[in-house]
């Protein structure tokens, strides 16, 4: 069975770390993204199971993101 994915879209480095540690303890697979047009990139290229994503984002706001 593969593991469930999470995109996590935020552009603090520390609050990634701590998400990334939780979530893979958890038994999730975990991308990142560091601002919005990252994320859109990766979205497009494959769709995780679950997104968190920071509102307040450099380049492309996160309500951009999820329009």
């Amino acid at each position: 069975m593969q593991q469930p994915s999470i995109l996590v879209v935020e552009d603090e480095a520390s609050l990634v770390t701590l998400l990334r540690y939780n979530l893979e303890k958890s038994g999730f697979a975990v991308s990142e993204a560091h601002d919005g047009e990252e994320a859109l990139m990766q979205l497009r290229e494959a769709m995780p199971d679950v997104v968190l994503l920071d509102w307040m984002l450099p380049r492309v706001s996160g309500l951009e993101v999820c329009r």
